[in-house]
């Protein structure tokens, strides 16, 4: 009887997080409103304090904030099991579409279509939309900004694989020395259902893969495993959203020569007409690079540190986010992520997207649609699309 309703509870948390990740358009933002609606106003899975406390950890957390809070809520439902259906559930439809399209992109030779240029001028507006967002509020200070631009100069002007690294540490050694004294009175606390025994297994595995990863990789000189650690450490080193992967991802693969910038911002664009996390992305770029295949290995890859993020840090939040030097922290590497999105908008996504006037005006018709229109990202997409078409007509 407790196998059949545990068996029961999985189906419907697999059920509802895939109809989420059917329509949750809008970015990790937009994620975080259907979560509260579905999950806790609608089916009280939550409670208020519960569900802001996890979205706290998820931002505190590397990786995609969205899908953490996606699994830590399956943890709290149905345990370790619930966090794995949840994810699944969630990702799925996204992973699916864009294996799909890497599979038409690649079979057709359709790179220099000018629908898919479109795409790319669709990944302009939507990382400046991003910009401006995030910046509001992670570089709200005189302090903060110059973080951001020293970040800024940093990976523009020393653009190398341990760059990003780099920067986000000594973002965060700043944050520490000027933020150290920052307090949060809007203090919450909960309770999640795994031992810490299992947390520190969590904990230990993903440094373990982080270290010994390209390690095993120079050993065996083997293709998948080199894969698996560009992707997992994309994945382990993103602060601030899906958008931040971008640069760490282009990094890894595009001087490899393992995919082009041309098919790497058309995989980025589309990525954009899906629902679900921005993550899904890496699906795309495994499969460009090694079949559908290598688009489930990309997907686990990329999402791995995430989940074992999410599952790792749980029963030690409420200790840990009562530091003021660990906020300060935080308050340093957030306001670097601003930098290094700006420095991932000029170079690759403008430079090797807007070439004319009128790849400008369309970019600037695609963003005043998303920022002051408020249309979805679909429609933006979709328009991106047959905008590029027609400039490639008229050209």
């Amino acid at each position: 009887m407790i196998i059949t309703n545990r068996i029961k509870l999985l189906i419907e948390l697999f059920l509802v997080s895939t109809r989420l990740g059917l329509t949750s358009f809008g970015g990790p933002t937009a994620h975080l409103g259907y979560f509260h609606e579905e999950y806790v106003r609608r089916r009280k899975w939550m409670d208020e304090k519960s569900y802001a406390d996890l979205v706290a950890l998820a931002q505190f957390l590397p990786g995609p904030a969205s899908s953490q809070v996606g699994i830590g809520i399956g943890v709290r439902r149905a345990g370790i099991l619930g966090g794995i259906v949840s994810f699944i559930g969630f990702t799925m439809p996204s992973v699916i579409a864009l294996i799909l399209f890497a599979l038409l992109l690649t079979e057709f030779d359709i790179g220099n279509a000018g629908w898919l240029h479109g795409l790319k001028i669709v990944a302009v507006a939507v990382v400046a939309h991003a910009i401006m967002g995030m910046a509001k509020s992670l570089t709200p200070d005189v302090k903060r900004k110059a973080i951001a631009l020293c970040a800024l100069l940093g990976t523009l002007l020393w653009q190398t694989a341990f760059t990003q690294v780099a920067v986000i540490l000594l973002a965060a050694l700043v944050g520490f020395l000027l933020f150290k004294q920052h307090d949060d009175v809007n203090e919450v606390s909960t309770s999640f259902p795994i031992a810490k025994s299992v947390s520190a297994i969590c904990l230990l595995l993903f440094f373990g893969l982080l270290f010994l990863l390209p390690i095993i990789r120079e050993v065996t000189g083997s293709y998948w495993v080199a894969m698996f650690d560009s992707f997992y450490r994309s994945g382990s080193l993103v602060f601030g959203g899906g958008h931040v992967v971008l640069p760490l991802l282009e990094q890894e693969l595009v001087p490899t020569g393992w995919i082009s910038e041309e098919a790497f911002l058309a995989g980025y664009g589309a990525t954009q007409a899906v629902p679900g996390p921005l993550f899904t992305f890496a699906a795309y770029l495994g499969t460009v690079m090694k079949g559908w295949q290598g688009g489930l290995v990309a997907t686990v890859a990329v999402f791995l540190p995430a989940f074992l993020l999410i599952v790792g840090a749980l029963p030690f939040w409420d200790r840990l986010r009562s530091h003021p030097s660990v906020k300060g922290a935080i308050m340093g590497v957030n306001a670097a992520v601003i930098g290094i999105l700006i420095s991932a908008f000029y170079f690759p996504i403008w430079t090797t997207s807007i070439f004319v006037p009128a790849d400008f005006a369309l970019a600037a018709v695609l963003y005043s649609m998303l920022a002051y229109w408020k249309l979805p990202p679909w429609v933006i997409v979709v328009t991106g699309s047959i905008g590029g078409a027609l400039l490639a007509f008229l050209s």
